[in-house]
């Protein structure tokens, strides 16, 4: 039996990604998108119609605790994904990160126990962990925020799990690594890289080109929030979703110039470099948990499957309709 859905950040790009899935799986789904003057949907404007006429359009701010209940209701399952990303705009505005990370998400916690959500799946992310202190990176490891939005999902995180700890809420985390593919900001560095590149440039401007990521298909990522959602051993654990394959950032760049069939060479803009103590070295996940607990894997796995999902992505943004959405080569906080 169809369930009736709710995303929050269901404009954004994994949310937009995760309501296409679930509408193709047959669900009720209901879109908190931002409210702002423009009637933005936000990705949602750019996805088929077929899909769109099964969504339901709730304009809000997770900020605002009565716009949070009246969107909730009628609602079985809530996918939490609201939230604020960049880490730079954290570094001088991380006021905002408190107020849409962790205050939204108590929002959201408190009107489910009070309506009587049957699951709550809560985003929490990898940059949680911190610089790797062991790989790969278990649930287990320690959190350590090395900006105010690290801090600030930590604090989230923790919130929701202290719902599952004093009041039996149906909460569930769910942590991906660093997720890419079509409709990623170019805050990101795979979407930064490609569209340099497909806007015709062979100079590159990028920022630290040593650390190591562990890079997630948003399609993969989107089969994660499901399995979480579907999955009752679920409730109350933290899940690792990543692909199980690290690589530097500099690699990164030969493999994507490889893809698009083009070399290029990069010079660094100090702007996009973190603080010392801030930059994230190494993460590497663990994803065994979520294949024993949820029966998950990703289909994208791997060097060949990383560059599977490079080439889909590469194909995507190098459309000029998709193109035309991005200020290719300008930094993207």
């Amino acid at each position: 039996m169809a369930s009736t859905i709710l995303v929050t950040g269901g404009d954004g790009f994994i949310g937009s990604h995760l309501i296409e899935a679930l509408v193709n799986r047959g669900e009720d789904v209901r879109a908190f998108v931002r409210y702002n003057a423009f009637n933005s949907w936000g990705w949602l404007d750019t996805v088929d119609d077929e899909v769109l006429e099964n969504v339901e359009i709730f304009l809000g701010d997770v900020r605002d605790p009565n716009g949070v209940r009246e969107a909730m209701q009628g609602i079985d399952v809530v996918y939490h994904l609201a939230a604020l990303i960049s880490i730079p705009y954290s570094y001088h505005s991380p006021d905002t990160y408190v107020d849409t990370n962790v205050t939204g998400t108590l929002n959201i916690l408190q009107a489910a126990r009070d309506l009587g959500i049957d699951k709550i799946v809560h985003t929490s992310t990898s940059e949680v962990y911190g610089s790797a202190q062991f790989v790969p990176i278990t649930e287990e490891h320690p959190l350590q925020g090395q900006s105010p939005y690290a801090a600030s999902k930590i604090g989230a995180d923790q919130m929701a799990l202290s719902f599952y700890r004093s009041f039996d809420s149906p909460v569930a985390v769910i942590r991906p690594f660093n997720t890419y593919g079509p409709r990623q900001s170019t805050r990101a560095v795979i979407p930064t890289i490609i569209t340099q590149i497909a806007s015709g440039r062979r100079t590159l401007e990028l920022g630290n080109l040593h650390p190591t990521r562990d890079f997630s298909y948003v399609e993969d990522v989107a089969r994660g929030f499901m399995a979480v959602a579907d999955a009752d051993a679920a409730v109350g654990e933290v899940v690792n979703v990543g692909s199980g394959f690290e690589i530097s950032i500099g690699d990164l760049v030969d493999l994507i110039a490889e893809a698009m069939g083009v070399e290029v060479t990069v010079e660094t803009d100090e702007e996009r470099t973190r603080p010392e103590k801030s930059e994230v070295d190494r993460l590497y996940a663990d994803i065994s948990k979520a294949q024993e607990l949820l029966g998950w894997t990703p289909d994208h796995s791997g060097r060949e499957g990383f560059k599977q999902g490079l080439g889909k992505t590469a194909e995507w943004f190098s459309k000029e309709e998709n193109l035309q959405h991005y200020k290719a080569g300008t930094y993207a906080v």
